[in-house]
């Protein structure tokens, strides 16, 4: 009688003891063992954040404690006191410039988003030529090189000069401070196309749409996407000073307001609230670089 041999497991094959079922119940077992020790690291970490702020608060009331008998140290309680006054009400229109905390919010945001899409509009086609066309970065780069270095705000009274109206000097500024990042990451990012992709195309006899929208931009998207980020932030933190200088609504005319009354926790609540929005415009380009396909 011949003996028929059982075959053998190869590399790649699961032992014939081991049932499906159990398989499937130790990937179970591994997701939720994973899922725990995400929610212990998630728990330590919001324990460990709770504990520095207790910690801060400490620290913060010592120091304003001897400074606190005039009203004008921004204690915890004093600053505690002026959020709840501040967000109690901040929809109220008494004047022109005597609004509440959410439309000095609203016209500080109004200019950041106009100023940066106009800075995206430049900076991005502009980025794409650069990139692609050495002859002419290398002509543009001493001019891109001399104007980055100066801070936006040294373009605030030219704007002035040229403009003569502080709405849009506002905007100009804050073009002017958005538009390096953009431009700097895209030529970056269309630099690093894979040589062989372009001379694919050119073989293929691809225009130069579809080489931007199947090739380039494909690419170049991250670096583009850590462009905005840049510049958003950048744009954030330059319209606060403009503000105080050229603004009649908005968070740096409130917080100059502010200190023209010697409130000095409203400043500090003014401050807490721009990082906050700021905080947010960032979380927000994150999230919209997650919905970008990136291939």
């Amino acid at each position: 009688m011949t003996r028929v041999e059982e075959p053998t497991a190869g590399p790649g094959t699961a032992p014939a003891s081991i049932q499906p079922r159990e398989i499937s119940l130790g990937l179970a077992a591994k997701t939720a063992a994973d899922r725990a020790a995400r929610r212990a690291r998630v728990a330590g970490a919001a324990l460990l954040f709770v504990v520095i702020c207790v910690i801060g608060l400490g620290i913060w009331s010592v120091v304003t404690a001897d400074q606190g008998a005039d009203g004008l140290a921004p204690t915890p309680g004093a600053t505690w006191n002026q959020l709840v006054t501040i967000l109690s009400d901040p929809f109220y229109v008494s004047g022109p410039a005597s609004v509440g905390i959410f439309w000095h919010l609203v016209a500080s945001l109004q200019r950041v988003l106009t100023g940066f899409l106009i800075a995206a509009a430049i900076a991005i086609p502009l980025g794409f030529l650069l990139g692609s066309a050495t002859r002419i970065r290398w002509a543009v780069e001493p001019f891109v090189q001399v104007l980055r270095p100066v801070s936006p705000l040294a373009w605030l009274p030219l704007g002035l000069a040229l403009l003569r109206d502080a709405e849009n000097t506002a905007i100009f500024v804050i073009v002017m401070a958005s538009l390096w990042p953009m431009l700097l990451n895209t030529i970056e990012g269309v630099q690093k196309v894979d040589p062989l992709y372009m001379q694919l195309a050119r073989t293929l006899e691809a225009s130069r749409a579809q080489v931007i929208r199947t090739i380039q931009l494909p690419a170049a998207l991250p670096s583009i996407l850590t462009g905005l980020r840049l510049s958003l932030s950048t744009a954030w933190l330059v319209i606060i000073a403009a503000e105080m200088l050229v603004g009649s609504r908005g968070m740096g005319y409130f917080v100059w307001n502010q200190w023209n009354r010697l409130s000095v926790p409203a400043i500090l609540v003014a401050i807490l609230l721009i990082g906050a929005v700021g905080f947010a415009l960032d979380r927000l380009v994150v999230w919209g670089a997650t919905k970008i396909p990136h291939g």
